[in-house]
């Protein structure tokens, strides 16, 4: 397969002008020139030409939740669907994930290992959706954050118990409900802290023993600190929140970027929305305080939370994005966040991320320019995962 376009993202901020990408097999083997590739076309001889369009890598949403419906009540969706009615659902989710040039998403909780059945039905062809990294059964503390999903522990050994538990069952990162959140009805606040030093680090160990990464959900600035001294590889939210408002601490601030932990702020396509929600001057400081984490070099990636209340799969994540521009951040690095670093953050970084030789063929071709407009990332013409091409709202082509 040739596909030919008026610009190719070849790096940070960087296109390869009038160009093409060739992809065999499901791997991106060459991008050059279109005028030197016009020649090659592959063994199935499939051209694409898209004039006036981009390519750029597929998105990675490093922040979702299938299982969920992104209704305004996902908790008692779940709690009301068995497991296939659930899958089922999870499918047209994935589905409107990849239609809108997100190829790889990392699930972080599920119920009964469901996004791995999943993940193996794409892997195979079966269904349509991204590549899935998945968290299995996220840990929480006994009627604690999300404990509707199974993963109730207390203690050392039970934490190491749980983590091994997913690893074997196929999981690509363990996740940690080190604080509460307002997802769980009666349980813990967002700021109060679940877990004891004693028990991160075991799970960290454990994690990390086995070469997994440990994605740690954390609104409140003690359990920020707390996963921070654990050495957690990613911390989702991130919003600093105490018992009476929000407070950001610049010194474990500097411990995150010098640890090179990644933070996801899982940050709504309805962000706008948060200054009418929340009042002007909460949602400054929370704003605020993402510009204060960007300016101080802690490497974001993009993630939407996608399934939580009023959040859902169809063009979340480009909607997303715009949140990064409105605090000031360039669009190239805006742009690396949902690609290249949040790759490397997935520990995916040597197989995705990037239009290059000899990595997988995860690619979103555009309309425009999207250097110069991020709404661009929205007008979809094509997305090809691990080699196959999806057009929008439409089945694979095989």
């Amino acid at each position: 397969m040739l596909i030919t376009a008026d610009r190719v993202l070849t790096g940070s901020g960087t296109y390869l002008e009038d160009a093409a990408v060739l992809i065999e097999d499901g791997t991106i083997t060459a991008v050059g020139p279109r005028a030197q590739m016009d020649s090659h076309s592959g063994p199935d001889g499939q051209r694409l030409a898209f004039p006036g369009a981009t390519i750029v890598p597929g998105l990675i949403d490093a922040h979702v939740h299938l299982v969920f419906d992104g209704g305004s009540d996902p908790v008692a969706y779940l709690q009301a669907s068995d497991d296939e009615s659930l899958l089922m659902d999870m499918r047209q989710r994935a589905h409107q994930l990849v239609s809108s040039g997100v190829t790889t998403v990392r699930d972080l909780g599920d119920r009964n290992h469901l996004a791995l059945r999943l993940d193996a039905e794409i892997g195979r062809g079966s269904s349509a959706g991204p590549r899935i990294v998945s968290a299995g059964t996220p840990l929480t503390t006994p009627g604690g954050h999300c404990h509707f999903l199974g993963g109730e522990v207390s203690g050392e050994s039970a934490v190491r118990d749980l983590v091994k538990r997913n690893l074997a069952a196929g999981a690509g990162v363990v996740k940690v409900m080190a604080t509460g959140g307002g997802l769980t009805k009666g349980g813990p606040k967002s700021w109060q802290s679940q877990f004891s030093a004693d028990e991160l680090r075991a799970l960290v160990d454990e994690a990390h023993r086995a070469g997994a990464p440990v994605a740690a959900h954390a609104h409140g600035a003690d359990g920020i600190t707390a996963v921070v001294d654990a050495g957690v590889d990613t911390i989702e939210h991130c919003s600093w929140m105490t018992e009476d408002g929000f407070g950001l601490r610049p010194d474990v601030v500097e411990r995150i970027t010098a640890q090179g932990i990644a933070v996801c702020p899982a940050v709504s396509p309805h962000w706008q929305m948060v200054p009418r929600v929340f009042g002007e001057e909460r949602a400054k400081v929370l704003f605020g305080q993402v510009r204060e984490m960007a300016e101080a070099g802690v490497r974001l990636i993009a993630g939407t939370d996608a399934g939580v209340q009023r959040t859902g799969f169809d063009g979340s994540l480009a909607r997303a994005l715009g949140f990064y521009a409105h605090l000031g951040i360039s669009n190239d690095r805006v742009i690396d966040m949902a690609t290249v670093h949040a790759a490397e953050a997935l520990g995916l970084g040597e197989t995705t991320g990037r239009i290059a030789s000899g990595l997988r063929a995860d690619l979103l071709v555009v309309d425009g320019n999207p250097l110069s407009d991020l709404a661009t990332l929205t007008q979809v013409r094509a997305v090809i995962a691990a080699g196959r091409l999806y057009e929008p709202h439409s089945r694979p082509q095989p």
